[in-house]
């Protein structure tokens, strides 16, 4: 499993929207922060359900001085299923070779998606979900216990931290589409597989499947 650390600069990296929450107090913000944070204190929290997106899909990072499990069950409670907390929160992150900003993070939060490159249109993926092509391989990059749960007819589980580890498993001579739960480690296992040379696009969509192989896709 990817940690959250290594999740976290990767959506820094490849400019993946995201939500970043320093909830730790303003004394010890001011000593430096992770870039891109939005300092809201712990404490305030609760009654900060107005500032958060409206889209339940965008993925959000709390971090604190160590393991904020509250937090992370208020957020999670108001609908946003992607969400996590920064295990060791500074010191980990520091300790992990990430950057620290001084002076004062923003206090209001902005979470505005990009059009991104490679994405294949909810219809055609369906298309290709639905009739099986000799030319076409679907790359489930879920967790191993998430795609245990449920999995598309047909689908390859490939957790996307695993990827860049096991691309000697993967055709070159066909084209390759990822998708996860919300398309955010779809988006991350498509910008490996095309650094490494594979045609390949993704599902940027929330995509739930039931036990039996049936899903829904909704568009984010």
């Amino acid at each position: 499993m990817v940690s959250e650390q290594a999740a976290l600069q990767d959506f820094m990296e490849k400019d993946i929207a995201h939500v970043l929450v320093d909830l730790r107090d303003s004394a010890a913000v001011q000593k430096g922060f992770i870039p891109g944070a939005v300092a809201i204190p712990a404490q305030e929290l609760p009654a900060a359900k107005d500032r958060f997106p409206a889209d339940k899909s965008a993925p959000i990072v709390l971090y604190s001085d160590g393991l904020d499990s509250e937090a992370f069950k208020i957020v999670r409670n108001w609908g946003y299923k992607d969400t996590s907390v920064l295990n060791g929160g500074v010191n980990a992150w520091t300790k992990a070779g990430g950057k620290l900003q001084t002076g004062t993070p923003g206090t209001v939060i902005s979470y505005v998606p990009k059009p991104r490159p490679g994405e294949i249109s909810i219809e055609e993926f369906k298309t290709i979900a639905e009739k099986a092509s000799p030319s076409t391989v679907i790359l489930d990059v879920r967790d191993t216990d998430e795609a245990m749960n449920g999995m598309l007819a047909g689908a390859v589980n490939m957790p996307a931290g695993d990827i860049t580890k096991r691309l000697k498993e993967l055709p070159k001579d066909k084209e390759i589409i990822t998708y996860c739960n919300t398309g955010l480690r779809a988006e991350s296992a498509y910008e490996d597989l095309k650094q490494a040379g594979y045609k390949v696009r993704f599902l940027n969509a929330v995509i739930q499947i039931d036990k039996d192989g049936k899903y829904e896709i909704t568009k984010k």
